[in-house]
């Protein structure tokens, strides 16, 4: 619990995080409003044909905010300190504090989880207060499975951000891969057009936790193992990098 407490101490003192925390917990909510104004209009006009994924859409896409969360949870350990400070890096310290290195990865993963999770619970209730605010009557009724559908997602990206970083020790390819992946263009979503391989990758599987789409490959809970099982892989296979690596190296 000591380890755990002193990687959430660590992870608040950090300047980026709290772009993680704005991003994560109003994103959602200004992509889904904007969603709402669209569909309002749709709905006036006759055609609308998608309230009921309105709000998920910004779930999906507000996803960034763990994205920082789980990479800046290690990059930041491997940064070189100012030669004021002796021009170290944090993770020596770390690592003479906490002896064993399980047990600080543990810690680490552990601080990343709950402040992913209770950041996605403040997106939810930012982007169904949006939902509701704008559509008022015709707001779309939250299902609370995709709701934790939503949360589970949150939690295995932030994970898979860390145990990425983890291997790369650099924020930098992680960071670029996985907001552009998750926002401006999904690797997986083309990739599923060409083979159904596509489908078990874990942003693709991740994602049939909670959004509606029209080529749906897994139910929601097949989806949910498939990410963890991601998850578990990459994790473990990082572990045991980190176990071998020199930390001076």
């Amino acid at each position: 619990m000591r380890a755990f407490n002193a990687e959430l101490s660590k992870l608040f003192s950090l300047p980026g995080i709290w772009l993680a925390f704005l991003l994560g917990a109003f994103a959602p909510a200004v992509i889904a409003a904007l969603d709402s104004i669209a569909e309002k209009d749709a709905i006036i006009a006759g055609v609308s044909t998608r309230l009921s994924e309105v709000g998920y859409i910004g779930l999906a896409l507000g996803v960034q905010g763990v994205i920082i969360l789980g990479v800046l949870a290690v990059s930041s350990e491997y940064l070189t300190e100012s030669s004021e400070s002796g021009g170290g890096q944090q993770i020596t310290t770390s690592l003479t504090v906490v002896s064993s290195r399980f047990l600080f990865l543990l810690a680490k993963a552990g601080a990343v989880t709950v402040i992913s999770i209770l950041l996605c619970i403040v997106a939810i209730m930012t982007t169904v207060s949006a939902t509701h605010l704008i559509l008022g009557e015709y707001a779309p009724a939250f299902e609370w499975s995709k709701l934790i559908g939503a949360v589970c997602y949150w939690t295995f990206t932030a994970l898979l951000a860390l145990g990425i970083t983890l291997l790369t020790k650099n924020g930098i390819i992680p960071l670029a891969v996985l907001i552009i992946n998750s926002s401006v263009v999904s690797f997986s979503v083309l990739l599923s057009k060409v083979t159904k391989l596509a489908f078990y990758l874990p942003d693709r599987a991740g994602a049939e936790m909670f959004m509606f789409t029209s080529d749906r490959f897994h139910t929601p809970f097949t989806g949910g193992v498939v990410m963890f099982a991601w998850v578990a892989v990459i994790f473990i296979v990082a572990a045991i990098v980190f176990h071998r690596r020199d930390v001076a190296s």
